[in-house]
Parts: structure tokens; C-alpha cells; sequence
């Protein structure tokens, strides 16, 4: 059973995922908060599988309470998603740098939200292709020059480097190895040790470390 958490200051939000979330049998949503202080609370006390977490929300926005969340070693297992209304919504990439593993839009059909859920609680990312370049182009706009990748990356090997880079424009772990000519269990053996070395949460991590490492430029998976 995946356990999970609803936080959005909207009832009727949270009816609506809930009813959905709630005719699956192996879902079942133990909780519902009305703000960021009490969705740390919440899930504190019922150590949810999966927190489906608005941004906007009164006392503590999504971003903090995601914070919070996720550096709490006894939620380690715990991961959040980020509702938003626009797939590049300015908090986005916020969230993903505080913990989040991906986010949702709230109007997305039933069927990708079921999907979603059973995707985050598994330790996955929920990063599409299209939207993880679209989120880096965004990053490359707002952000300052990148560091020396050598400063972040030192710890990996000349084929890590290659499964970041592929990994971080959105590649699947299939993706990756067919890219590389692998099999998919050592590109899937690659990004776990990936994630080892850099101390990232899960594949969402691994994005924002590529890109402020400055290993991945918008476009360049296009570009090759």
C-alpha cells in the first residue's frame, strides 16, 4: 500500500485527488493539510509514502515545508511531489533544489496522476524529457555562470559523467543505455552509484547538480 499525504490550501483540490487516489487498491491517502506547518506535521506523524505538495499555501509555503521534509533523516523514505498550476511555474526549480523529486500539474488527467504517485514512491523522478530541457533553458536564463564541473564531478568516472549528462537531458534509465549500448540493469547500476558519490536524494537531485555543475547546457542533447 503507498501511503500518501495531500497538502493544498483548496478543499476541493484535495477532494478531487483524494477520490481519485482513494478508488485504487494499492493507494490510500492517510492525511490532508491545509498549509506547510501542518503538512510537516502530518507528515511526521504518519510517515506518508508520498506528500502531494502545493506551493502556495498559507504559514509555510511548499517550498519550505519540502525543506523541511527532506532534510529530516526519519522521512528519508518520504518523497514529495510539487503541485503547480504551469510546468514552469517560478517555484519550480526551488523545490527541486529543496528536496522535491519532481512535480505535477493539478490539472493533469487521473491516469498520469495514479502513474505519478506509483513513480515518486518507488524513488523515481518525475521528470519528463520535454520538461526537464525546458526547465534548464529556464535555469540558464536566471542563473549566473556555472562553477568548475571539476569541483562537483571529481568523484565520478568518465562513464558517470556520460550517464549524468544523458540522465540530466531527461533519459531513462532504457534511454540511457541504449544511448550508451548497455544493458539497462548497469545504466540503472550507474545512476544508483551516481547518486552514492553526490549524495543526491534521487534522479531530480541529480538534474540540478548536473546543471549547476555546469555539465549540462540547454539544447545540447539536440546539439550532439
Amino acid at each position: 500500500m503507498i501511503r500518501i499525504l495531500l497538502a493544498d490550501d483548496q478543499r476541493l483540490v484535495r477532494a478531487g485527488f483524494r477520490s481519485i487516489l482513494d478508488d485504487e487498491e494499492d493507494l490510500s491517502v492517510v492525511a490532508e493539510a491545509g498549509d506547510g506547518d501542518e503538512a510537516v506535521r502530518l507528515a511526521h506523524e504518519h510517515v506518508p509514502d508520498v506528500v502531494l505538495m502545493d506551493v502556495r499555501m498559507p504559514v509555510a509555503d511548499g517550498i519550505e515545508a519540502t525543506r523541511r521534509i527532506a532534510a529530516d533523516p526519519a522521512l528519508g523514505a518520504t518523497r514529495v511531489v510539487i503541485l503547480t498550476t504551469f510546468d514552469l511555474d517560478e517555484y519550480v526549480y526551488e523545490a527541486l533544489r529543496a528536496g522535491a523529486c519532481g512535480f505535477l500539474l493539478k490539472d493533469t488527467e487521473p491516469a498520469e496522476l495514479l502513474h505519478a504517485v506509483r513513480v515518486a514512491a518507488r524513488g523515481d523522478a518525475l521528470l519528463a524529457p520535454t520538461v526537464t530541457r525546458r526547465l534548464i533553458a529556464e535555469l540558464a536564463r536566471r542563473a549566473p555562470a556555472p562553477p568548475d564541473p571539476a569541483q562537483h564531478l571529481a568523484a565520478l568516472t568518465a562513464r558517470e559523467h556520460e550517464v549524468l549528462a544523458l540522465l540530466a537531458a531527461g533519459l531513462s534509465n532504457d534511454g540511457i543505455a541504449a544511448e550508451l549500448t548497455l544493458s539497462p540493469a548497469t545504466a540503472k547500476t550507474h545512476v544508483s552509484r551516481i547518486m552514492t558519490k553526490l549524495d543526491a536524494r534521487d534522479r531530480a537531485q541529480l538534474v540540478i547538480v548536473a546543471y549547476e555543475s555546469g555539465m549540462t547546457l540547454p539544447g545540447w542533447l539536440e546539439q550532439r
